[in-house]
């Protein structure tokens, strides 16, 4: 007799998908260990930037290896190998703090945690997609949201509880940080699969996609005008993420001097979480935005606004307006995630959308370098003018992605003109 296969509630997928979503996005709470490692190791700024900056590269470039490769192994395969890599980044991570050797955690935390993230960020979206094709905005939304929303986890249930237990000792902090991800992580990834059988709904007026081979549109000035926005207002909202505890506790120092180091720590980990939340409902909020006035319309509004942000923040001093102003960033943040797999669906269609999207997370590994280590050099050089250099940089930023969106539209590109067969094909005429 053969076996009766168990097919798995949909609902539990996208459980699970949400729940590895959210301890992947648990690397944007970065910034709550920056100002405890400078203080307790030495390190300074930039040398403790280039970790999240390596880690972030990472994340990118195996984000985009995995939209590739994803038809090809399945989403468990990948998942799993991403949960291994990400448990594993950070107990090596914690033999590099025993052993104070920070190449070693460049490799552990950056370079195998931060590929393992990108291995497992591109798997849970596509998945979740497949299970729901009648309500697929909406459970992408919901997946990425949890991305977002990982820094919370970290910032205000598990690194303080950790934090507390260990008496700070930062070595074991993320030993068992790796052992707690891999508990929630590789049983999730082992129940990972693709529906036996997905319908996937076509509009009528969905044209025929006649080239096979991905490398054209990836040459097309419709993708390199979407990678550039794209970075630009990524780079301008990493640079915030990654030192928004630092910079929160500068400005608290300004306007209280009396509040003590372990004071303004809580504070700055307050904003991690609450600036996490943003993030986690600006995915969902910007993307069904983009449903109602196009997805060039949604990113011309992030850069813009941004812009009035960044030039407010240069100046304001009061702790509370500054926080609810970096709460703002990270909505827009979270945005233009959302609204980017939606963009890239809408120009290139369905069946190129894993590798492409794929290829477009490769602006997130550049802007992941660039954002972080041009405010810890600034910190580090001119630590009484850095917020104001760091904010003037990010204008620029948002300045110049502002001005190339008026050359996207969301148009569907087509490379070549259909043939007779294609389109016999297309009407059911002819069979495949």
């Amino acid at each position: 007799m053969a076996k009766r296969e168990i097919q798995i509630p949909r609902s539990v997928i996208a459980l699970l998908c949400t729940l590895l979503q959210l301890c992947f996005g648990t690397v944007y709470a970065w910034s709550f260990f920056q100002t405890i490692l400078v203080r307790q190791l030495g390190w300074t700024f930039t040398e403790t930037a280039w970790a999240f900056s390596i880690a972030i590269f990472s994340l990118g470039t195996s984000a985009a290896w995995a939209g590739a490769m994803l038809p090809r192994f399945g989403p468990r395969k990948l998942a799993v190998a991403g949960s291994v890599m990400f448990s594993g980044g950070y107990m090596i991570a914690s033999l590099a703090l025993h052993l104070d050797f920070i190449p070693l955690f460049y490799l552990g935390y950056g370079v195998i945690g931060g590929a393992g993230i990108g291995l497992g960020y591109v798997t849970p979206v596509a998945t979740a997609a497949k299970w729901f094709p009648d309500r697929k905005g909406l459970v992408t939304g919901i997946v990425v949201m949890g991305f977002g929303v990982g820094a919370f986890l970290l910032s205000k249930v598990l690194a303080p509880f950790l934090v507390l237990r260990t008496e700070s000792d930062l070595t074991l902090v993320f030993l068992w940080l790796g052992i707690v991800f891999a508990c929630i992580l590789l049983p999730s990834s082992f129940v990972l699969s693709d529906p036996k059988t997905a319908v996937v709904p076509v509009a009528d007026d969905e044209p025929m996609e006649f080239e096979d081979s991905v490398a054209p549109y990836l040459r097309s000035s419709e993708f390199v005008l979407m990678w550039i926005v794209f970075f630009f207002n990524i780079a301008a909202g990493i640079s915030v993420i990654s030192f928004q505890s630092e910079l929160l506790q500068e400005v608290w120092g300004f306007a209280d001097p009396s509040l003590e180091p372990v004071t303004l720590a809580e504070y700055g980990a307050t904003l991690i979480a609450v600036s996490s939340l943003c993030n986690g409902v600006g995915r969902l909020f910007w993307g069904l935005l983009s449903d109602r006035i196009g997805r060039v319309g949604v990113f011309r509004i992030l850069l813009a606004s941004q812009m009035i942000v960044f030039g407010i923040l240069m100046t304001e001093r009061n702790p509370w307006i500054f926080s609810a102003l970096v709460c703002y960033v990270l909505l827009c943040f979270g945005g233009g995630f959302a609204t980017m797999p939606s963009f890239v669906l809408d120009v290139f269609g369905s069946k190129k959308m894993s590798n492409i999207y794929g290829a477009i997370l490769t602006a997130w590994a550049a802007a992941g370098i660039c954002g972080p280590l041009y405010v810890g050099y600034l910190k580090d050089q001119y630590p009484d003018r850095a917020v104001i250099y760091c904010f003037l940089i990010g204008i620029f930023m948002l300045g110049l992605g502002y001005v190339f969106s008026y050359l996207l539209n969301d148009d569907r590109i087509r490379l070549s003109r259909p043939t007779l067969e294609s389109t016999l094909r297309q009407y059911g005429i002819l069979s495949r």
